[in-house]
């Protein structure tokens, strides 16, 4: 069997919102899965995310839960998803994960001949785009 990398992210209540946004992003089959489906019905977690998983047609798989309850939750730069590759759909992808949320080096040739992009998207990710040979 294969091994993979799957980015895992956690969010504070919004992982359902986040995970729809990049299905809308990306397209692909999103599952999701509540605290309240596994056993805290009568929490006021019961309808957050315990787990979701985005697989796409481009072989992406991102998952991402709500942070559980006793767990600490702090938010910070410390995961970049990156994207690279030749396929144009990229840049599709850069403009839509920049709706709303903040570019910092915009999508362009850089010095070492590639086109290269980064931004933090609305829920607070940082993605990095490089289209061609690096990645």
């Amino acid at each position: 069997m294969a091994t993979r990398l799957n980015p895992y992210l956690r969010f504070d209540g919004s992982a359902r919102q986040a995970m729809e946004f990049y299905q809308s992003v990306f397209g692909g089959e999103l599952k999701m899965n509540t605290f309240g489906e596994f056993g805290m019905q009568d929490s006021p977690q019961a309808d957050q995310i315990m787990h979701a998983q985005l697989e796409t047609e481009s072989g992406y798989t991102l998952m991402a839960s709500d942070t559980p309850p006793g767990m600490p939750y702090n938010p910070g730069d410390t995961i970049t998803i990156s994207l690279s590759g030749d396929e144009e759909v990229l840049k599709e992808h850069f403009a839509k994960l920049a709706e709303g949320g903040k570019i910092g080096t915009p999508l362009e040739k850089q010095m070492w001949g590639d086109e290269y992009g980064d931004l933090v998207d609305k829920f607070g990710v940082s993605w990095m785009v490089n289209l061609g040979g690096l990645g």
